[in-house]
């Protein structure tokens, strides 16, 4: 709050600033030596400051790197404060992907001070691991961390399976390729953009405090419409679908 600069990511592997409408000539971060970003969906896809982190210089980036896998890392700021310090990498998180899309990459804290992070289904075309419905893998998920205890994170003793029953790291499920998604500053209400198969894009929205988990439905459906079919007690209608006729 209160810092005026822009930072810009790239997918290639860089993070940089825009600071009074001029483009800083430094990368606040290189991570193009480890960064996999090979023209598909692969690269740097998301970032993340830390509440404190005017204070404490800490961020969160999700990135595809070595053999295809999604890292999330947290990073540390330089003396210099337009710079951090590419050799900070504590990793929270590896996970491979099977095919080379549907990475996500959204990563955003939540009003409770948490890391939401976004991952999609493991890719190539119609779920065919079947990841949105399991609950024995990190893909097709939102997941929700604590980055301020543990090591490297603490589970939050309220996420739904904390205590058994699918991995403790799930917040809600159900989801294709959550790669972007925001909480809205003044209630609380978090935002979920998530891609459709062919025909229908889907955003799907959780209330404050909504009580988890929530399953958006992929595979089983692609946004309100049968997919691979059959239906769950909790599965969540999406608030807005759009077809790409629009």
């Amino acid at each position: 709050a209160g810092d005026a600069r822009l930072f810009v990511i790239e997918q290639g592997g860089v993070i940089r600033i825009v600071r009074d409408g001029e483009l800083i000539p430094e990368p606040f971060l290189d991570l193009r030596d480890r960064v996999n970003a090979d023209g598909s969906e692969r690269g740097l896809l998301g970032l993340a400051f830390h509440p404190d982190f005017a204070d404490n210089g800490l961020f969160f980036v999700n990135y595809t790197g070595a053999e295809g896998a999604s890292f999330i890392s947290r990073f540390t700021l330089s003396p210099d404060p337009d710079r951090a310090d590419p050799s900070s990498e504590v990793n929270l998180l590896r996970v491979s992907q099977p095919y080379r899309n549907h990475n996500g990459g959204g990563l955003a804290f939540g009003p409770d001070g948490y890391l939401y992070i976004g991952l999609g289904d493991g890719g190539s075309a119609g779920d065919p691991l079947g990841n949105g419905q399991r609950l024995d893998t990190f893909l097709g998920k939102l997941l929700r961390v604590d980055v301020d205890s543990g090591d490297p994170y603490a589970i939050p003793p309220d996420n739904p399976f904390a205590g058994g029953g699918g991995l403790s790291e799930i917040w809600a499920y159900g989801l294709r390729n959550p790669w972007r998604f925001a909480f809205d500053s003044l209630t609380g209400f978090l935002f979920i953009g998530d891609v459709g198969q062919g025909n229908w894009e889907e955003i799907d929205f959780q209330p404050a405090g909504a009580a988890p988990p929530a399953n958006y439905g992929w595979n089983l459906r692609e946004g309100m419409h049968e997919f691979a079919g059959g239906e769950t007690p909790d599965m969540v209608n999406p608030v807005t679908e759009y077809s790409h006729a629009e």
